[in-house]
């Protein structure tokens, strides 16, 4: 998330210039990484299930995936999207109109 702030710091100059406020630019960028981190997670979650089924087809062993479990792993996924998401996304949303198209 911190390069993607430092990648866009010209489109964020250009919103605070033209009088977006704070609160919506630090929501896009939290937004932006719940859902990148949701979806590694439910990614993640796939790709688990796919291989704990090949692995019991392949060894003869029940498999039982737990709801509760799945549901804990997507929650964790989307704390951790907005905990590294929320330090960059507060420094886009304070950056300075003029400061931020003078960025290079």
């Amino acid at each position: 998330m911190t390069t993607s702030v430092v990648e866009r710091t010209r489109e964020i100059g250009i919103r605070n210039a033209i009088g977006a406020p704070q609160r919506d630019i630090l929501m896009r960028f939290l937004m932006e990484a719940v859902f990148i981190s949701t979806l590694g997670g439910a990614l993640g979650l796939v790709k688990g299930l796919a291989v704990s089924y090949g692995l019991a087809a392949w060894t003869n062993m029940d498999v039982i995936p737990s709801l509760w479990i799945m549901l804990a792993a997507l929650v964790v996924s989307m704390t951790a999207g907005v905990v590294s998401g929320y330090y960059p996304a507060r420094r886009a949303a304070g950056l300075k109109p003029v400061e931020a198209l003078h960025f290079d």
